[in-house]
């Protein structure tokens, strides 16, 4: 599906950490070095540590150029999208041009586990933020909850978020995601807590699974809960909860459209309430679209810890 000439920008989408945030997917949907349990986008389907460049750059940036001229200016620009933005090895390229073309700051929301390549450290030295991921304490969760490809160790894995904060110049802001009945347990949740001291990012960010995950047994932790594994955790940390976007400022002159709507939720399981921050416009207006995408059958619900979330029933094509 064609999206007006957008296949690989697409929001701006409401996020928990960066406001609203342009997104840019710079690799094929579910081609990541992780298979994680909790994942909203379902299953990996290519599982690699192979960078080449998967999307053209040049490709980016000219749909980069002719969204950027809507004027309808995101708090980022953050490279993100339906895999692990590292594995393109343009990505170096694509955040120096970025930087080049504006002043929106440039975040990387990665899982940090191509870090220890030292290419990859030189390609996110020009971004303003990176934001990796830590979801384990020690190898056999790692290998449980992350399902990483087999040559990513656990011990090298944790040595490159290490190795990348000390020389980033930027801010790194650690996501640690706890699940119930394991890593969120007192213990593991120490022994993470014991690893972000080592790795020293300037915040960590506490989360759990919150949208509909990959597997039926990835279970969330409790608001009780979350807060009290916080106060395991040293430094600067946050907990990262729904309920924090409600203050999201909303453009009145933005108008969804139904593309932009399928663009949005291909990438990402959301509620209404999401879908009209994204996108800057009124949450009846976002039920309406929603409903109409429901009764053509390009939409779906499924309800996730009393919430009922959107999504579409396959993958929008793109990247191809």
């Amino acid at each position: 599906m064609n999206t007006d000439g957008f296949r690989h920008v697409y929001g701006p989408v409401p996020s928990r950490r960066l406001g609203r945030s342009l997104g840019i997917d710079l690799i094929p949907f579910k081609t990541c070095s992780y298979d994680c349990i909790y994942c909203q986008l379902g299953r990996t389907t290519n599982k690699t540590i192979e960078r080449k460049e998967y999307v053209a750059v040049e490709a980016i940036m000219d749909e980069l150029e002719r969204k950027l001229a809507e004027q309808d200016i995101p708090d980022y620009i953050s490279l993100a999208g339906s895999g692990e933005p590292t594995l393109n090895s343009g990505i170096g390229e694509l955040i120096s041009r970025i930087k080049a073309l504006t002043d929106i700051p440039v975040a990387v929301l990665t899982n940090g586990s191509l870090l220890w390549m030292s290419e990859v450290q030189e390609a996110l030295m020009v971004a303003d933020l990176v934001l990796p991921s830590l979801d384990a304490g020690d190898d056999s969760l790692f290998q449980y909850v992350n399902r990483p490809y087999r040559d990513i160790s656990f011990e090298r894995m944790v040595d490159g978020l290490a190795a990348f904060t000390k020389r980033f110049p930027g801010e790194v802001w650690l996501e640690v995601l706890l699940l119930a009945g394991t890593t969120g347990m007192p213990l593991e949740a120490r022994k993470i807590a014991a690893l972000t001291s080592r790795i020293g990012a300037s915040r960590i960010q506490l989360n759990t699974a919150s949208r509909p995950p990959a597997e039926d047994f990835a279970f969330p932790l409790s608001t009780d809960q979350m807060l009290a594994r916080k106060a395991l955790f040293s430094g600067r940390v946050d907990i990262i909860s729904e309920d924090k976007r409600d203050g999201t400022h909303i453009p009145a002159f933005s108008q969804a459209r139904e593309v932009d709507i399928l663009a949005l939720l291909s990438r990402r399981p959301c509620t209404s309430t999401d879908v009209a921050n994204g996108l800057g416009i009124h949450l009846t207006q976002a039920l309406k679209h929603l409903d109409a995408l429901i009764k053509v059958g390009k939409v779906t619900t499924v309800v996730t810890g009393k919430q009922r979330f959107y999504t579409t029933k396959q993958p929008m094509e793109k990247n191809q």
